[in-house]
């Protein structure tokens, strides 16, 4: 999943001190594929139910490939592929659950340039969708493959809902604002027992990037530099959510934030019933039948402002790639195109993970379990008004100088909004600058 909030994210500067100066480039594979043999170290940030699914997956490659010996390593971020890259070690492939980092496994060669093999074993891209060949590769350089996508969609409470005569969720942001506010439960002293919809950034998967397809907000300009100051639907989409804010009060919001439970446990606020909605991925679905049985719950596309962006939302994905210091690279490209071109491979990831399938036949496959709620993703995922974050040699570098003013901002210690948005893109500017 390419969900940045499971881990702490990943800092500006952890990630340039890791970065990697760009190395000469590697020799052309052989002429035609060779027979996968030897070992491959292989890194993934999985954990618990997720990691067994990879696990089978990876079992299932070696039962084809039984010549190839694959040492698998859970638990592995982002910061930790790049700094042990950086030190000439690391694995040969790695899984990364953001495809924000593609811009800079890319710029600084970390992850080698895939081209020739795709060349080389004719892999057809067109079998991917649009967005998904975009956030894959940087300055006409692919240095990843799509490992199963993510989409974000609006998650209600279907007994909270019937309990207050609700028939439908919102498709509007201003039908989410007053949704949030009628389904909202307060003590005396205006303390929170259940909040309709938590607006805070930083609640979850609450993100400029996950929030910005409501309003079509874009990010940066053609030339790479910043257009969050520039672009009208980002102060939309920031006044909206900070009335929101305001008539819960912000401290009211952090106190009731501060006593819900951890998004990747069973205490989760909307498996609790503490929060009636909710923007979250497709895996939810997993989590909640996994550690919510009894929630009657149901998934809807995004609320938008614009009735005709209803249906689209953030796409986003986890990727994988073949690392510069890869000792058997050959059998590591094997493995990376096994996880990411096999129908039955990926529609298999997709069943266990729950996360959408990235490939146009694995999309179409018999074989993939598609009940109600999946489909909602799945559509989502296919809508013309879905989108992505522009890849930069930044990495995610130019969202979390956003995401730093915005939380400032929700909570008054910023007052001027369009100070702060100059200031971000002044910041964003420089960091891009810096990064050449």
């Amino acid at each position: 999943m390419s969900y940045l909030s499971r881990f702490t994210t990943v800092a500006l500067a952890a990630l340039l001190a890791a970065a990697c100066t760009p190395s000469a480039d590697k020799p052309e594979p052989a002429a035609s594929a060779p027979e996968p043999t030897g070992t491959i170290e292989f890194w993934h940030f999985f954990s618990d139910r997720e990691a067994k699914a990879v696990e089978d997956i990876i079992a299932d490659f070696k039962a084809k490939y039984p010549k190839v010996t694959v040492n698998i390593t859970a638990g592995q971020d982002d910061a930790k592929i790049l700094q042990s890259i950086g030190a000439g070690e690391g694995p040969d492939v790695a899984i990364s659950y953001s495809t924000d980092v593609v811009g800079k496994f890319c710029a600084t060669s970390a992850w080698q340039d895939l081209g020739a093999y795709v060349k080389r074993d004719k892999i057809d891209l067109n079998k991917f969708p649009k967005v998904v060949k975009e956030y894959t590769e940087f300055r006409n350089k692919r240095c990843a493959m799509p490992f199963l996508a993510d989409a974000y969609g609006l998650y209600y409470n279907k007994k909270i809902f019937a309990e207050a005569g609700v028939p439908a969720p919102p498709k509007t942001l201003a039908e989410l604002a007053d949704l949030a506010k009628k389904l909202t439960i307060r003590k005396s002293d205006g303390t929170i027992e259940r909040a309709g919809f938590l607006p805070l950034f930083g609640h979850y998967e609450n993100s400029p990037s996950h929030f910005g397809p409501m309003v079509g907000a874009s990010w940066l300009k053609q030339d790479g530099t910043s257009n969050i100051g520039g672009d009208p639907k980002w102060k939309e989409l920031i006044a909206w959510q900070k009335s929101l804010v305001d008539w819960y009060g912000y401290d009211n919001l952090e106190k009731f934030r501060a006593s819900l439970g951890d998004e990747w446990e069973a205490e989760n606020a909307f498996h609790t019933g503490q929060v009636a909605m909710n923007v979250d991925g497709e895996w939810r679905l997993a989590f909640l039948r996994d550690q919510a049985k009894d929630v009657q719950f149901g998934v809807a596309p995004l609320p938008v402002t614009d009735a005709s962006r209803y249906g689209g939302t953030y796409i986003a994905g986890s990727v994988t790639g073949v690392s510069r210091n890869a000792k058997n690279p050959e059998a590591a490209w094997a493995l990376v195109k096994y996880l990411t071109t096999d129908t039955a491979a990926i529609v298999k990831l997709s069943n266990s993970i729950r996360n959408l399938p990235t490939t146009l036949d694995s999309l179409a496959s018999k074989e993939l379990v598609v009940d109600t709620e999946f489909k909602v993703f799945l559509d989502m995922f296919k809508h013309t008004a879905s989108s992505t974050t522009p890849p930069s040699a930044v990495g995610p570098a130019y969202q979390e100088e956003f995401s730093k003013f915005l939380q400032e901002y929700q909570s008054g210690t910023q007052k001027d909004l369009n100070a702060g948005l100059s200031n971000v893109d002044s910041q964003v500017n420089n960091i891009i600058k810096l990064a050449g």
